[in-house]
């Protein structure tokens, strides 16, 4: 029952509420209350703070819970260890977050590890870089897709997977017909439909403006990659896209991308996981594939033939 209780405890940080903790859990609330003073009754310290609502964990509760979170890891390590020695393959559950502007090819990467390990689930959820990395560092998920630029990543391995490149998709019949290129400042004076600024993507896209020397100001923000690439598909709006993109939105009909000159981007989106000893299996084994591919090339090969010129992309 202590490793029980242990998931009580990760359970209250996650909800942030006694019921929600409980239902979780699925047990009742003063069953959850109970087990966490039983952990206090063994550790013999104060591990929540009381008041009418949940208010938080006390110091010795916020060690008490990242000891919880290592134990519970180490835990599930140890039985898809014990599943990989009694089953064909690997088993066990993928738990992958995205950066949202990586969603669009995750399939490229997805595909080859399921068609390696069959005997695997997978969740893929969609957060921030910060929250990626928040829960990796809780064990709440397995490996992060995330920009490996100017980020925090000391205590992490990473495999640098594409350099993410930059395109205007525009009208066919528009202000640019005909051209086989476009600076950053005329991009500018577009009807643009942008990711949201809270989106590390659109502060990316907002920091090569900023270096052609202009500010640019939306006619529609989102924090939607769907969203945006309905609109876009309307006709109404233009959109700086990832070259990544082209996965998930192609070139719609009636419009057509348009590489960008001036600034250039240098941000690398790559996979990330926490350097432990042992490595958890998938995620290792998710790495071990993630070497073996080159999405790089798989995602130059989405962008039609002459938009980069005779040199191809950058």
């Amino acid at each position: 029952m202590f490793l029980r209780h242990l998931e009580y405890l990760t359970a209250l940080a996650r909800e942030g509420h006694f019921g929600r903790a409980a239902a979780a859990c699925w047990v009742s609330q003063p069953t959850l209350s109970d087990g966490i003073r039983k952990l206090e009754a063994e550790f013999g310290v104060a591990v929540v703070r009381r008041g009418n609502r949940f208010e938080g964990f006390t110091p010795e509760g916020e060690r008490l819970l990242a000891w919880s979170r290592r134990v519970l890891a180490d835990r599930e390590q140890l039985l898809a260890d014990f599943g990989r020695t009694s089953h064909e393959g690997l088993t066990g559950q993928l738990r992958l977050g995205a950066v949202p502007a990586s969603l669009p090819p995750v399939s490229l990467l997805t595909g080859p590890f399921r068609d390696r390990h069959p005997g695997t689930g997978l969740t893929v959820l969609s957060l921030t870089s910060d929250e990626i990395l928040r829960r990796l560092a809780d064990f709440e998920l397995d490996a992060g897709l995330t920009y490996l630029t100017d980020e925090p990543l000391a205590g992490y391995r990473t495999v640098p997977l594409y350099d993410e490149r930059y395109l205007l998709l525009t009208t066919e019949n528009g202000d640019f017909a005909g051209r086989s290129e476009v600076g950053w400042a005329e991009v500018a004076r577009l009807p643009l439909c942008l990711l949201t600024p809270d989106m590390q993507n659109r502060r990316i896209l907002d920091g090569l403006f900023h270096r052609a020397g202009v500010t640019v100001t939306p006619r529609m923000e989102t924090n939607s990659i769907s969203t945006l690439c309905s609109h876009v598909r309307g006709g109404r709006w233009a959109s700086v896209i990832p070259q990544a993109w082209l996965c998930l939105l192609g070139v719609p009909p009636g419009t057509r991308v348009l590489p960008l000159t001036g600034p250039t981007a240098t941000s690398t989106v790559g996979l990330v996981v926490l350097d432990r000893d042992p490595p958890p299996l998938v995620a290792s084994a998710l790495l071990h594939v993630a070497e073996g591919l080159d999405l790089q090339r798989s995602l130059d090969d989405l962008v039609p033939a002459g938009t980069f010129g005779a040199t191809g992309p950058p």
